[in-house]
């Protein structure tokens, strides 16, 4: 047994005070150097491999160290990861990539991976908890975005999903400082949801003053809940007439976009007939073949995609040049080998032009298959112009539109401005005058047959992006495009324009009441009652094809 020394017990304060000032040292040497590890900022391309990693609350802190930062690439980080679009590998550090639409990006880069580079990614996991933080988060770093339409989006996140004082004390806040109107009108919109729940009358007053002229739902289901609920005769009467505001609004708009509605699906008409107000107008040729060459136009976009798949871009850019030359070149065709030789004879004309159609459709057939081909529509052409909560147009509709125009006064200032022009129309209106004073009418007639052949083709570019490319696709228009030309008179540009686009707009306002086979068949009737008024159209031709 071990024997201590009565003296050595004095000595026990000593060393105790000596472990004592020797650990306290180290121990706040560890503590600074702690301190100072959590000072040291954390990159943020670090927090966005370490959201990937680890248990659902360590990525909850992750998501609100990641929305403390200045970054671009958050808010896209956050939408693929609150719409299960993030994707990850279990490497350290990990890989993070985003799914887009047509590829997958990395996150950190933004690059395009390689289809060797998906390997081992997988979908990282979020749960409700996260994502309805994720949508505050979103609305809050969207909310000071420098693009309009995020912060326009973000206010409409706050009207759907609901206010709070939080809310409100941040709308309040950047209401000041915004400019953009439409983005201002939101916010007051906003702020008027949460205030008719307010239990001051005044209050209550203001906030539906307010909300009577906003289009959105939400301001409808809160007046709606006033005129029902509300203790207040007063309030409930001005809900009641902001209503009824609103309701005059809408209907207005509803007007506009069948309007809109109506003159795109003329422009579609436009595009189909102009070619064969040409050919029909101009040499008398009813050509049966016509959808035919519209398919052919919307074969060359689907092939130019194929031949350029990475240049989707600017696929139809090359598209529409490519689609004239080959639709004129079979027209051209079509015109030096059949006929020409059935000139002042249309049935044989229509018959022959039938037998055409019919062939075509096998050849598409044969080379690329019974089965619809897609074609994809580039970025610029996609997506929704909203003008309201109420009124949407879509770009595709409206580059439609738009082009069809350009289609038709560029066809206009072919015919009014241009040597081919003049001499189309002397042939047209005298064919043997037009001889007589050294006009080659054989190849005016095969160039004439060209150009109309070309626009049809165009047209199939156009149709290419609102329709299924098929064998079939030429069938479901002929038809249509000759009603245009034969309503708006033979040989008529200007008549051709004003029958597509009235066509368009009567269909499309009768289709909502009659539906729409029935709405086709109502205009066909008032087509037919027209013609027995007018049967030369409503402009029409001067010259030879006026006294035929």
């Amino acid at each position: 047994m071990t024997r201590f020394n009565r003296h050595s017990i004095w000595h026990l304060p000593a060393l105790f005070c000596l472990w004592v000032m020797l650990l306290v040292p180290a121990g706040a040497a560890l503590a600074d150097e702690a301190e100072a590890e959590a000072e040291q900022p954390v990159s943020v391309d670090t927090l966005i491999q370490q959201l990937v990693q680890g248990n659902l609350p360590q990525r909850t802190r992750t998501i609100e160290l990641l929305a403390s930062k200045d970054d671009d690439r958050i808010i896209g980080i956050f939408n693929a990861l609150a719409d299960g679009k993030l994707l990850a590998d279990r490497n350290t550090p990990a890989r993070v990539a985003i799914r887009a639409d047509r590829n997958t990006l990395d996150a950190l880069t933004g690059e395009a991976l390689e289809e060797s580079a998906l390997s081992g990614l997988r979908r990282v996991p979020v749960n409700n908890a996260q994502r309805t933080r994720l949508r505050g988060l979103l609305a809050e770093l969207n909310l000071t975005h420098d693009n309009a339409d995020l912060r326009y989006q973000a206010v409409q996140r706050f009207i759907r999903d609901g206010m709070d004082s939080n809310s409100m004390a941040l709308l309040v806040a950047h209401q000041q400082q915004e400019e953009v109107g439409r983005v201002l009108d939101a916010i007051e919109t906003a702020i008027a949801l949460y205030q008719i729940q307010s239990p001051e009358p005044e209050i209550r007053q203001s906030a539906i003053e307010t909300l009577s002229g906003s289009l959105e739902s939400e301001a409808r289901i809160a007046l709606n809940r006033v005129t029902e609920q509300d203790s207040e005769p007063a309030l409930r009467a001005a809900a009641t007439e902001a209503l009824q505001s609103i309701q005059g609004k809408i209907r207005f708009y509803r007007f506009v976009e069948n309007l809109f509605f109506g003159l795109s699906l003329g422009s579609v008409l436009l595009l189909a007939a102009i070619g064969l107000a040409i050919t029909f107008g101009v040499m008398g040729v009813i050509n049966m073949a016509h959808g035919e060459l519209i398919m052919i136009g919307a074969y060359t976009t689907w092939g130019v995609q194929v031949l350029f798949p990475g240049l989707i871009e600017w696929s139809l850019l090359i598209a529409i040049p490519s689609a004239f030359l080959i639709a004129g070149l079979v027209g051209i065709l079509i015109e030096r080998g059949v006929i020409r030789f059935l000139y002042g004879r249309p049935l044989e004309t229509l018959l022959a032009t039938f037998g055409l159609s019919l062939v075509l459709q096998q050849a598409v057939r044969s080379l690329f298959g019974p089965l619809n081909r897609s074609v994809t529509s580039p970025e610029w052409i996609s997506g929704t112009l909203t003008l309201n909560p109420v009124l949407s147009l879509t770009y595709t509709r409206l580059y439609i539109l738009l082009f069809g125009l350009m289609v038709f006064f560029a066809l206009l200032l072919v015919m009014k401005r241009t040597t081919l022009g003049l001499k189309v129309r002397a042939v047209s209106q005298n064919r043997a005058m037009a001889r007589a004073v050294g006009v080659r009418s054989n190849w005016i007639d095969a160039l004439t047959f060209g150009l109309g052949s070309g626009i049809a083709g165009v047209a199939g570019v156009a149709l290419s992006q609102i329709t299924n490319v098929g064998p079939n696709l030429g069938q479901a228009y002929i038809i249509d495009s000759f009603m245009v030309v034969v309503f708006g008179g033979v040989g008529n540009l200007w008549g051709t324009l004003v029958s597509a686009m009235s066509l368009g707009l009567i269909n499309n306002f009768l289709e909502p009441y009659a539906g729409a086979m029935l709405a086709k068949v109502l205009v066909l009737i008032m087509l037919i009652l027209f013609i027995q008024k007018k049967p030369k159209g409503l402009f029409p031709q001067k010259g030879r094809a006026a006294a035929d």
